[in-house]
């Protein structure tokens, strides 16, 4: 798979907004894995993580910026973070691959990690449609919450959101319940994260089985920190694109 960039003009602002994208040698129309990069980093981070997975599945990968990281030093942080601007970005891109490249609308997977994970939950709140399954690893879930627990994010996360409460709770997936609960969703969160506690992941769930018990929400809480296994988060999105029938267990 050739690592290509494109340009795609968001519908926004009408800024050209880059992406990185693999397609699928194959002829046929093939799922589309959206890897989703990290707090701090732009969309050549997640590189390592997904392109194995994606020529192993023979899935089109597409690595979009979105807006870049959210740290102080970004010229444009505000507009990242989870912002209007960052989550239509990635909409764009898919759109953009979908009717240009060989990618199968009807399976388009999401997966992201810590700032991808907060990204993920996002998009879930924004457009559940357009993805089979959705992982979200290690995500912060209410930023309000991550600023008073995060001393080394804080200044990155106040400059995102010009230090207000109210676009703090407007870039947290926590204040899109409705709209997640639509969405077919596994989040995963280590049990010991260092960096983005546990309680983000339990919060957001229980709120959703409070709210939601029927959506297809779930949580799994593994033995672990910050991190994200890769062959498990891949489980979970072929077991979605390949349904096998579950065995009913008696008592």
């Amino acid at each position: 798979m050739q690592q290509r960039e494109i340009l795609i003009k968001s519908t926004m602002d009408g800024t050209m907004q880059p992406s990185l994208f693999y397609k699928s040698e194959s002829t046929e129309k093939r799922p589309l894995l959206v890897g989703l990069h990290t707090w701090s980093y732009d969309r050549f981070n997640q590189i390592e993580n997904m392109l194995p997975y994606a020529e192993k599945y023979d899935f089109n990968l597409l690595l979009p910026e979105f807006r870049g990281n959210n740290l102080p030093t970004n010229p444009i942080c505000t507009q990242a973070c989870g912002s209007e601007y960052a989550k239509q970005d990635i909409q764009d891109a898919i759109d953009y691959v979908i009717a240009n490249e060989n990618a199968d609308a009807d399976n388009v997977f999401l997966l992201g990690l810590s700032g991808g994970g907060h990204m993920a939950l996002l998009m879930a709140g924004k457009c559940p449609e357009y993805f089979k399954a959705i992982g979200s690893y290690v995500p912060i879930t209410d930023l309000k919450q991550f600023h008073d627990q995060s001393e080394f994010y804080r200044d990155g996360l106040l400059a995102c959101c010009s230090g207000s409460v109210e676009e703090m709770a407007a870039r947290s997936p926590i204040t899109y319940l409705d709209t997640i609960a639509k969405a077919n969703i596994k989040i995963f969160h280590g049990k010991f994260d260092p960096e983005v506690s546990v309680t983000h992941s339990i919060k957001l769930f229980n709120m959703m089985m409070e709210k939601y018990p029927e959506s297809r929400v779930f949580l799994d809480i593994f033995d672990g920190g910050h991190e994200i296994d890769m062959e498990q988060a891949m489980y979970w999105l072929i077991s979605q694109y390949e349904k096998a029938e579950m065995i009913s267990v008696t008592g």
